[in-house]
């Protein structure tokens, strides 16, 4: 109340953008209540539990402990858990913002009737995103509640990393969305695909850097999955330090670049 009265026209601003970003959200969730759409959030469950089970639980009784930075062993279930987590929201979030959101773009032309109003192209592509965190942070919250039953991590940890995965989702949405808008065809998703199962297994994921040769460990320290896993790996795992604001800073200076590239590649396909 003080600050609307101290600027008010700041805050009307403000308002004005918030409130046309929220449209963008609110339109996707009108169009997401077709029972299609919820079998496919449904299967987007389905492939990280079944990699947590499988190799985790299963290949983890014969790997043993695995040392953590600090030098405390954990059980490889305990290890592969948060980079499941991190790769879950990953998948997630780009899921709305690559095909979903290339599809409006291109073939459905949704956002040329939507600019044409006073929503300018951040407004839709922050309303994309947000709706991206929604479907990244149902499929992140489920998965802690499965680390947590099977005492993977505590409840305690399982709450402080649920916004951290959001964190994660929000960079590569964004990633995602400013990379679509320079796709030119269906076919060119294939180098999405391939780069984004490269990044699931050469994150850290299912073994430390370490494990590497030196010019593959830096490169995996370089890309945007190994910040998400090793966050979320140090929050699980009870075990955060200082470093993790550098893991911090790197996925929200990526999500910055992402939403800049994606509303200005928007305004100059579309405001022409």
């Amino acid at each position: 109340m003080v600050t609307t009265l101290i600027f008010p026209r700041a805050m009307s601003r403000l308002d004005h953008r918030a409130s046309g970003a929220l449209s963008v959200t609110a339109r996707n969730l009108a169009a997401a209540r077709h029972a299609a759409y919820w079998w496919v959030l449904l299967s987007g469950f389905v492939e990280p539990l079944l990699y947590l089970l499988s190799i985790g639980v299963g290949v983890g009784r014969l790997v043993g402990g695995i040392a953590l930075p600090d030098g405390r062993l954990v059980t490889y279930a305990q290890f592969v858990a948060p980079a499941m987590l991190a790769a879950s929201a990953m998948n997630g979030a780009l899921a709305e913002t690559t095909m979903n959101f290339y599809g409006k773009l291109k073939f459905m032309r949704i956002y040329d009737a939507t600019l044409a109003t006073p929503i300018t192209p951040m407004q839709v592509s922050v309303g994309e995103l947000v709706w991206a965190m929604c479907r990244g942070g149902t499929y992140s919250a489920v998965f802690l509640v499965v680390m947590a039953a099977l005492d993977l991590t505590t409840w305690g940890w399982a709450l402080v990393a649920l916004p951290v995965t959001l964190l994660v989702g929000f960079a590569f949405g964004a990633l995602g969305m400013g990379l679509s808008t320079l796709l030119r065809s269906w076919q060119d998703f294939d180098y999405i695909n391939v780069t984004q199962f490269g990044l699931f297994l050469f994150s850290g994921t299912f073994s430390p850097p370490s494990d590497f040769p030196a010019p593959l460990q830096v490169l995996i320290e370089l890309t945007p999955l190994y910040h998400g896993v090793a966050l979320l790996r140090s929050i699980t795992t009870g075990s955060p330090d200082w470093t993790l604001l550098w893991h911090v800073a790197y996925l929200a200076a990526l999500a910055a670049a992402g939403l800049t590239m994606a509303s200005r590649r928007m305004g100059t396909l579309l405001l022409k």
